[in-house]
């Protein structure tokens, strides 16, 4: 990255950059190594990769300025495939390599597994992604944090919209039995029955990876659903969505912020326009956001991905707690954290006592000639 560049997003981030600058007693590591989790390589890498391209963009910006409290930062990359047994892999080797805060996972389920072992060794986790409510609702997990609002908000608002926006009264909910899928299969299961006004004619889970799904769309034809709400990521979707196409099915497809990204439509092609998903709210105007997404267009030639500016966020975050707390304790952390507001791309973001940010939200997109667009 040219040093231009750094100038450019360090003047739009000048007083966090500023103070990281100026040396502080209290880290004790010659670096500060940060650990970056998730998909890298196979279906769910779209969801992974630009998390790493936000650190690496980022950090090296931190470095050139003078780094945190007078430390660089080192990057631990691993690769988690948004696999459990994997995530929990990686976790130990993390701990072993002496990481002292990690940016991830990006898939709920894989996250919660490795979250224990961070959190035995003391270890802060700040997720871009991970959105399933027990991550920070339990709180079995006082180490993770998260720049991204839970599947609960996420639901409510997709079926606020099915059903007073859309004026859906027959529902079908399909997941894809994983934590993130089903748990907000769930809630929004649950928040139809609340609502009233709409019923749900179908709950049922399908299982990832099957190359067939027209027994799913034939149930959902039978069920006489106006529309089907969908828990779960894009390679699922994409099959769902184009065998209902297919079958002629007339019924809408809803989802998740695990189907709004452009590989969905890139997957399903002509099938997947007019589908909606909900995902985080657009931010192009902010000024940081500008310059997060001009930075990553100079440095990898093209636009980020998913859940890159909400990664980019939990860098700026996670940054500035290690230089005001002048320590990476997590107990400072977690202090500094949910007292100290931060610039970031989403927004001006603090934690709530849970670990969730607050000042984050969810916008509900429709695929509008190749390309998801944000409903007003």
């Amino acid at each position: 990255m040219s040093m231009s560049l750094n100038r450019k997003i360090v003047a739009a981030a000048a007083g966090l950059m500023l103070a990281i600058a100026v040396p502080v007693a209290g880290v004790a590591a010659d670096t500060l190594k940060m650990g970056v989790v998730g998909p890298h390589s196979g279906d769910l890498a779209s969801y992974g990769l630009p998390s790493v391209n936000a650190a690496k963009i980022l950090v090296e910006q931190i470095n050139a300025a003078g780094g945190i409290n007078g430390k660089q930062i080192e990057l631990l990359i691993e690769d988690t495939v948004c696999d459990a047994k994997t995530a929990t892999d990686v976790a130990t080797k993390l701990v072993s390599d002496g990481a002292q805060f990690v940016l991830g996972g990006i898939c709920s389920g894989s996250t919660k597994a490795a979250l224990p072992i961070y959190l035995d060794a003391g270890i802060l986790v700040m997720s871009p992604s991970a959105t399933n409510p027990g991550l920070t609702q339990s709180g079995d997990y006082p180490n993770f944090f998260r720049t991204i609002a839970p599947d609960d908000a996420q639901a409510q608002l997709d079926v606020d919209f099915a059903i007073d926006k859309m004026g859906y009264k027959k529902i079908a909910v399909v997941h894809d039995k994983g934590d993130y899928g089903k748990g907000f299969a769930e809630f929004a299961k649950m928040f139809i029955e609340k609502n009233g006004n709409a019923e749900v004619v179908l709950f049922e889970g399908v299982t990832p990876g099957a190359v067939d799904y027209s027994a799913i769309v034939q149930k959902i034809k039978q069920s006489g659903a106006e529309t089907v709400m969908f828990g779960g990521y894009h390679p699922e979707a994409s099959k769902i969505v184009t065998m209902m196409k297919k079958k002629r099915l007339d019924a809408s497809f809803i989802s998740d912020d695990g189907v709004k990204d452009i590989t969905f439509i890139k997957v399903a092609g002509e099938f997947a326009e007019g589908a909606y998903a909900s995902g985080p709210m657009d931010t192009s105007s902010n000024p940081l956001s500008k310059a997060a997404v001009e930075a990553h267009k100079k440095e990898f030639g093209s636009d980020p991905g998913a859940f890159y500016e909400n990664a980019y966020s939990a860098v700026l975050a996670m940054a500035n707690a290690v230089k005001v707390a002048g320590s990476t304790d997590l107990e400072a952390l977690k202090k500094a954290l949910q007292t100290e507001k931060v610039d970031t791309p989403v927004g001006t973001i603090s934690f709530d006592e849970r670990g969730d940010a607050i000042g984050v939200g969810f916008s509900v997109y429709q695929v509008q000639n190749g390309t998801f667009v944000e409903l007003k």
